[in-house]
């Protein structure tokens, strides 16, 4: 039997705002923010108490009660409960890697339609009990006698009740992502000045976005708060440049900043796919089409840079599409930080990283500035972990209709060594 691959439509996506760590959504959780996020995608295209084929979501930072958050997600959405939901986590990519799935399983005839998706929150990070006190509540928990109740706490001391807060190191390393990107900005040779004027120039690029009312049918109102808070239109290369080193703060030769580096950020987005019959059924718009992906990831621990990998995954795309960078109309790169898109592009444009890492005999090349993130990206807006990608992908698939482009490149850096990206083309 021969199988026939289908087109993966975007209809489109809604997402809350995001919000600065420990601001607008101190009382929220990732349940709240991503029940309200998949709600407003069920509003804006009449999918209340309708059967999705699947959800797939996650978030980085996880409680243990946030078990089988996919679906208790969409159920307090309001999708019908023959919506399957699935959790899937891969750090920073986790929501367009989850388009990925959700476009393989429709372009196949598995499902008709999908919903990807991701939350997280800062201000609601697990604290948990270290390792001994953990093991004495369990055993109090068992403990059927007062006797026994006692002995659970035989030879206490009250050190043991230091919560044990989550991690931003990697395992392998030790280090965290700033201070990989640290060593990353070194390698290549990025100047602290390159650094923020690329943030400069996504902040202004977001402020833009927000003054065209690009973002008026994009964001779904969640805890009162009606527009990311981390958009600085006032924003300036001397205000920057008074921020000091966040990462190397010893040396006097660290170049990465709070104002060119991604705020600690709350939030999440979701986004629309479907075959185009099950959209034209519903009279559903189809804004463009997820037509190709790739996950990469590389030996950060001894020696890649730890947010290279996308690299890698770009390169497998051009090659198996056959596009080359002048077939790109946009260039949609997540900014973790302006250090790891500038070591990125120079990294595409050296012959020798070129040969040895991406196994080219000649460069990627070189991408125009005017064509990336032009509505600004994750340093303007935030960056929610595992709401980032269903983030670009949903403003990717606006702007290519909004701007009259054919076709865009999606680039995601995530922790542990890796990367995703996707290619996107315009509905004609």
């Amino acid at each position: 039997m021969t199988l026939t691959l289908r087109k993966v439509a975007i209809v489109g996506s809604a997402r809350i705002p995001f919000c600065r760590a420990y601001t607008g959504y101190e009382n929220e959780t990732n349940l709240s923010m991503l029940s309200t996020a998949i709600g407003g995608l069920a509003d804006k295209y009449g999918l209340k108490g309708q059967r999705v084929g699947e959800v797939m979501a996650g978030s980085v930072i996880s409680h243990s009660k946030d078990f089988n958050l996919a679906r208790e997600a969409l159920l307090d959405a309001g999708l019908s409960p023959q919506t399957p939901g699935t959790t899937v986590q891969i750090a920073c990519g986790t929501s367009l890697q989850a388009a990925l799935m959700l476009g393989a399983k429709i372009a196949t005839g598995e499902i008709d339609s999908g919903i990807a998706a991701g939350s997280d929150t800062v201000s609601d990070s697990p604290v948990v009990l270290g390792p001994k006190m953990q093991k004495r509540m369990i055993a109090l928990s068992r403990a059927r006698t007062t006797g026994e109740k006692f002995s659970a706490f035989k030879g206490f001391n009250f050190g043991e009740i230091a919560p044990v807060a989550p991690s931003t190191q990697e395992p392998r390393t030790g280090l965290s992502m700033g201070e990989h990107c640290e060593l990353m900005a070194k390698q290549w040779g990025i100047s602290r000045e390159a650094q923020d004027l690329l943030a400069l120039r996504s902040h202004q690029n977001a402020a833009a976005a927000y003054d065209a009312g690009f973002h008026d049918d994009l964001i779904v109102p969640c805890a009162g708060i009606y527009k990311d808070n981390n958009v600085r239109p006032d924003a300036s290369l001397e205000k920057m440049a008074t921020m000091k080193p966040a990462f190397d703060k010893k040396s006097g030769k660290g170049t990465l900043t709070a104002a060119n580096s991604t705020p600690l950020t709350d939030g999440a987005s979701s986004v629309l796919l479907a075959s185009e019959d099950w959209a034209r059924e519903r009279g559903l718009p189809i804004l463009g089409y997820l037509t190709m992906g790739a996950v990469s990831a590389n030996d950060f621990a001894h020696g890649d840079g730890l947010l290279m990998a996308p690299t890698i995954a770009v390169s497998d795309l051009m090659r198996r599409s056959g596009l080359g960078f002048a077939d790109i109309d946009l260039f949609e790169l997540h900014e973790a930080f302006a250090a790891q898109v500038l070591c990125t592009l120079a990294a595409w444009e050296d012959p020798d990283y070129n040969r040895a890492v991406l196994g080219r005999d000649d460069p990627l090349g070189a991408v125009p500035v005017d064509k990336i993130n032009v509505f600004g990206s994750s340093l303007a807006y935030g960056h929610p972990f595992a709401a980032t990608g269903a983030r670009i992908l949903g403003m990717t698939a606006k702007l290519l209709n909004t701007q009259e482009k054919n076709r865009a490149l999606i680039s995601v850096c995530t922790a542990g060594g890796m990367g995703v990206a996707a290619i996107v083309e315009r509905a004609n």
